[in-house]
């Protein structure tokens, strides 16, 4: 295509993309589903501004590189912590689970899509496929995740699962690619294939990881602009990691980015704010090009040749394979059973299978396998496109019936009280909205990266299009008492919410709130007694300026059957090093408990010490929480 129409069909695309993600956020709907629509819209099959010959060659190594970007940020972001959330399912998912999708589709598409075909079409064709299948990816997790705010154990699961699988579906597709042109490869050959372009991307991935960190960390990188050079160099990073890695071995660059995100991702990298909100758009500006460009090279013929057959595929696929891997990777009751079947239908395919296929089935045409080739068009987009629409679009009415979205916080007032409570409460997975309709304070919000709904907070249908009906905590924190003794009345009368705070900015108004039966926070009295901690306990006021940071408080329901029985003492040995139980309530009685002090189910428990052992200590106190 001449230079004069590929620069206005780029732009168009990338106007596209934007415009999914804004419709994304108003709708609260994934954005793939937008920018699948806008590929198929100027596609063949739509306006046909975008084919096969739009971007002549270019197309693989504009697709690799775009890749290559997007799991480096799906990496950057998968922090070890979180990983520990659910350690051993995480593992089984990605090995028993990628297991049991590689065999069962492999199985289901020999005996439902190849006889659509008429002809014998190889068994490793099958393989093929379903190598490509195995991966969710974070291209499509990550977009649902963003709407359907989940619990972290669930998220971070579903994050480990497809950036992994992103990585070993690739890797193990070549490999399978390779085997069918080849011929006659043994299953020793075949494993030596995948494990060396694995290696290699660890260690090209690793190595590029640590010179990246010793420039950030240990070299001036210009002391006027060194945030946007440090932005820069983790780019260039990500993209040098992915070229030495697949310049060595094709495909090997897929690990590589994927390692050298991980690495980064977790050590201490300078401005990493900035380099976080630098990736993110990036990463979105690739997506949306890739998404858009690759929808719109499908063509409908190649999915209706599969039929009903096809149809079956799909449901097996997504309705019995997937429900079976995760059942099994995530046996025991680290996850509820809701929280499963949420995990079972989140499985969308998405970049890695839509581009390697496309890219697989120009090649396997041409070595005269052209059969095989529209078997692997048709099959992976008619996956992608089905679990895509289907699952991303009701992913969050889905989550909704399935109550595996935590309750809500609202926050109404997003002045410095509110936006400060919001860090607090989000620090510890609270999922919280502040209501707001100021619009200088919903930008500051915003640019804090809280969730804002614009709206007047006395109103009652506000309030409900907020999330008050499925709130646990409603904080009335204005700057206008009579807006928050407002707001409390509403949130008790009209959606029964069980807790209830108010801010009081006139001491005089605290007695008033309360005789109505509003819980009170006195502006006033709140500072004097900080002020006062400060003169009298300086070294506690100091403690407790670090809460949330290096230090914690936390009070949580005892449900674990481990603890409930035990004494104090006998509990003592089983909590994290650093952390310590300082209250116990039981029936509206509070009590320091001393070591013979015995734990019934229901005690409120308050746990005082280290930040990370607190936050351990409360999974183990209730391990739903």
């Amino acid at each position: 295509m001449a230079g004069g129409t590929l620069i206005p069909l780029v732009a168009a695309i990338i106007g596209l993309g934007v415009g999914a993600q804004i419709l994304s956020d108003r709708f609260e709907v994934p954005s793939i589903i937008f920018l699948i629509g806008a590929g198929i819209a100027m596609g063949p099959e739509g306006l046909g501004l975008v084919t096969q010959s739009s971007f002549g060659d270019a197309l693989p190594a504009i697709v690799g590189l775009s890749v290559a970007i997007i799991v480096f940020e799906g990496a950057f972001h998968l922090h070890l912590d979180k990983l520990r959330e659910a350690p051993a399912d995480n593992v089984r998912l990605v090995t028993v689970g990628a297991l049991i999708a590689l065999v069962g589709t492999a199985v289901a598409a020999r005996y439902i899509i190849v006889p659509v075909f008429e002809i014998d079409i190889p068994w490793l064709v099958s393989f093929l496929v379903a190598a490509l299948l195995v991966a969710t990816g974070p291209t499509v997790i990550a977009p649902i995740l963003e709407v359907v705010p989940v619990r972290d154990r669930v998220a971070a699961a579903l994050e480990t699962e497809g950036i992994v699988n992103d990585v070993t579906a690739a890797v193990l597709a070549v490999v399978v690619f390779e085997i069918i042109l080849i011929g006659d490869v043994t299953a020793v050959e075949g494993l030596r294939l995948f494990a060396e372009r694995i290696g290699i991307g660890m260690v090209v991935g690793t190595v590029v990881a640590g010179v990246v960190w010793y420039l950030l960390r240990y070299v001036d990188l210009s002391p006027g602009n060194a945030p946007q050079n440090a932005r820069l160099l983790v780019l260039a990073g990500a993209l040098v990691a992915f070229g030495a890695a697949d310049f060595i071995a094709t495909e090997a660059g897929v690990p590589a980015v994927a390692v050298a995100g991980l690495i980064l991702g977790n050590m201490d990298v300078p401005y990493e704010e900035d380099i976080t909100e630098f990736k993110g758009d990036i990463t979105l500006l690739v997506l949306s090009f890739v998404f858009i460009a690759l929808a719109a090279l499908l063509e409908f013929s190649d999915l209706a040749r599969l039929g009903i057959p096809g149809l079956a595929f799909v449901l097996i696929v997504a309705a019995v394979i997937r429900p079976v891997l995760v059942f099994v990777s995530t046996a025991g009751d680290r996850f509820s059973t809701e929280e499963k079947l949420f995990m079972s239908f989140v499985g969308p395919r998405g970049i890695i299978p839509a581009s390697v296929a496309t890219l697989f089935a120009v090649e396997l045409a041409a070595a005269g396998f052209e059969p095989a080739a529209n078997l692997l068009v048709g099959t992976v987009f008619l996956v992608i496109l089905s679990t895509v629409l289907v699952e991303g679009g009701f992913a969050r009415k889905i989550a909704e019936t399935l109550d595996v979205i935590p309750m809500r916080v609202l926050v109404i007032g997003g002045g410095q009280v509110g936006r400060a409570l919001a860090d607090r409460l989000e620090d510890r997975g609270e999922n919280v909205v502040i209501i707001e309709n100021d619009e200088t304070q919903v930008e500051l919000c915003r640019n804090a990266g809280h969730t804002v709904h614009i709206g007047d907070g006395t109103d009652t249908e506000v309030l409900k299009a907020a999330g008050a009906v499925n709130a646990s905590i409603v904080v009335a924190a204005t700057g206008d008492d009579d807006a928050n003794l407002l707001v409390a009345q509403l949130a008790d009368s009209k959606f029964g919410v069980e807790t209830i705070i108010a801010r009081a900015n006139n001491p005089s108004n605290v007695e008033a709130f309360e005789d109505l039966g509003v819980r009170t926070i006195s502006s006033a009295l709140a500072t004097a007694q900080a002020i006062d901690n400060v003169i009298e306990r300086p070294a506690l006021a100091n403690w407790m300026g670090e809460i949330g940071q290096s230090g914690d408080v936390q009070e949580v329901e005892l449900t674990s059957e481990e603890f409930v029985g035990r004494t104090v003492r006998e509990i003592g040995p089983m909590l994290p090093e650093g952390c310590l139980i300082a209250l116990v309530s039981r029936d509206g009685d509070n009590r320091v408990p001393d070591a013979d002090f015995t734990l019934q189910a229901g005690d409120r428990v308050t746990f005082i010490g280290a930040r990370e052992a607190v936050r351990e200590a409360m999974e183990f106190c209730h391990p739903d929480a």
